[in-house]
């Protein structure tokens, strides 16, 4: 589990993108559902998603990140335009639909979702249990843009239209 943070240590900073939509599954492989805010919570995700409960398709296999994704929502819009293949809301089945901000630049970093302050662990290919649940093409199509898988560190709420910050450590002591 992860250590929240304390609640002064990193101030938000620059606005780098907003959240256009929030889904959860409370079942693997279930619909996902669209609602207008989701707490997120350290160490666990959002409350009600299925890997928040354990219960995610990949819940019992090793790996980090399965607190919070996101997916760009120009991705979403290319994928329509360019293929012919429009997804339905929610079924990238990414936590988060974004925009405004360049989501593999989040890796390593620590940004304000919301009031949530979340690090970005690792990007989030697609795979053929997505496709599956989706349609034919959809993991080609995704390959090299499935979006962003981050940690939650300090819980919060976050709600539809909310800002993505850059969290700023506060200067060292004696800095200038």
């Amino acid at each position: 589990m992860i250590a929240p943070e304390p609640a002064a240590t990193l101030e938000p900073a620059e606005v780098l993108g907003t959240v256009e939509a929030i889904y959860l599954a409370p079942a693997a492989g279930g619909p996902m559902q669209a609602v207008e805010q989701a707490l997120a919570v350290a160490g666990r995700g959002l409350e009600g998603d299925r890997y928040f409960h354990g219960v995610g398709t990949y819940s019992a296999t090793p790996g980090t990140g399965r607190h919070l994704t996101m997916i760009d929502a120009t991705v979403l819009e290319a994928l329509a335009s360019e293929l012919g293949l429009a997804l339905g809301p929610g079924e990238s089945r990414r936590n988060l639909v974004v925009r405004g901000v360049e989501l593999l630049t989040l890796v390593g970093r620590r940004v304000w979702v919301g009031e949530a302050l979340c690090e970005g662990v690792r990007d989030c290919p697609p795979c053929s249990h997505l496709e599956q649940l989706t349609r034919p093409g959809v993991l080609k199509a995704l390959v090299g843009r499935g979006g962003l898988r981050l940690h939650v560190l300090r819980s919060g709420v976050i709600r539809r239209g909310d800002p993505i910050r850059a969290a700023l450590a506060p200067p060292e002591c004696g800095a200038e």
